[in-house]
């Protein structure tokens, strides 16, 4: 695995070795799960059957992150609304405003285009100021959350524990009936120090230990050195990583979560990239920053389209 000049080879190294111990070939990704859906209009779109080879429908959301104003979130839906209709079968889309953002988005955007908010707390609603309860997420439209982001593990004013952000997860999923996109990543010193697998593996734990059902649960891997850095893992790095989350759930939840739940790629994807990513076995899809404010996201969006490839 031959490392991008940003990674030093004592990282490559470390996630080699960090990598090596799960014997990642037991896993066979990419292998039908589902049979055609008949009855579409029964389930939740998350869950419908996928036209992908491996069943996982790919899935592509946007995180504007505390970016953009009311005009400014009118024009870019404008622009994606004129894009052609998805092929619903083949991918997902969610974009994820700032939370004052989430009603008036939802009221503009598209059909086939979901709405997420970017945090909730961890119960219902009570004397906790400035907190949102996730049922009033619900409330406005949006049918998906943004849990546990780098940026809310890491930021000295916020330092969301894991366990913070599983309450977050289980109270979201179950008293809200919202989806959750659940983040997960490493430092850049925790991948030089060949952590990688170890703090991906803590977080999901922490999720493992809250809930019981998976299937409203998109994982979304982002290295933190990657995220608005220009840097970005290799294909084949990414994968990596992937592959062994997905052992991870095999091992430690069950071999159908391993199957069906989707994992995403996040840190600095855009069109340039995003179509190399997408071939890869292990990713679902993306989970995008900066690239996801601009019209041009719609190419990342576009980039289902190669795994489609294996169904024809």
């Amino acid at each position: 695995m031959a490392p991008p000049a940003f990674v030093t080879s004592t990282a490559s190294a470390a996630l080699t070795s960090g990598l090596s111990h799960l014997g990642l070939g037991v896993v066979s990704p990419r292998r039908p799960l589902y049979a055609p859906n008949t009855n579409a209009g029964s389930q939740p779109r998350f869950y419908m059957a996928s036209s992908s080879p491996d069943g996982r429908r790919f899935f592509v959301g946007g995180n504007w992150k505390c970016n953009l104003n009311k005009s400014a979130i009118a024009d870019l839906v404008a622009a994606f609304n004129e894009a052609p209709p998805l092929d619903r079968d083949g991918v997902d889309v969610v974009v994820a405003p700032p939370s004052i953002y989430v009603d008036s988005t939802r009221q503009i955007l598209r059909n086939d285009f979901a709405v997420s908010a970017q945090n909730s707390w961890i119960s219902k609603g009570g004397a906790f100021t400035g907190e949102l309860d996730a049922t009033m997420i619900k409330d406005v439209g949006a049918e998906w959350v943004i849990l546990g982001h780098s940026e809310r593990r890491h930021i000295p004013q916020l330092k969301e524990t894991d366990e913070t952000v599983a309450k977050k997860a289980k109270y979201a999923l179950e008293n809200a009936d919202l989806s959750v996109i659940f983040c997960i990543g490493e430092l850049l010193e925790e991948r030089e120090a060949g952590q990688t697998i170890a703090v991906c593996e803590r977080q999901l734990n922490a999720l493992k230990q809250a809930i019981s059902d998976w299937t409203r649960v998109v994982i979304a891997y982002e290295p933190v050195w990657a995220i608005g850095t220009g840097k970005v893992a290799t294909p084949e790095q990414a994968e990596d990583v992937h592959r062994s989350l997905r052992l991870w759930l095999k091992q430690n939840v069950s071999e159908s979560v391993s199957d069906q739940t989707r994992i995403l790629y996040g840190g600095s994807v855009s069109p340039a990239n995003c179509v190399e990513l997408a071939k890869q076995d292990n990713i679902d899809g993306f989970l995008v920053g900066g690239a996801s404010m601009k019209p041009t996201f719609m190419e990342i969006v576009d980039s289902y389209k190669v795994t489609l490839a294996g169904a024809v």
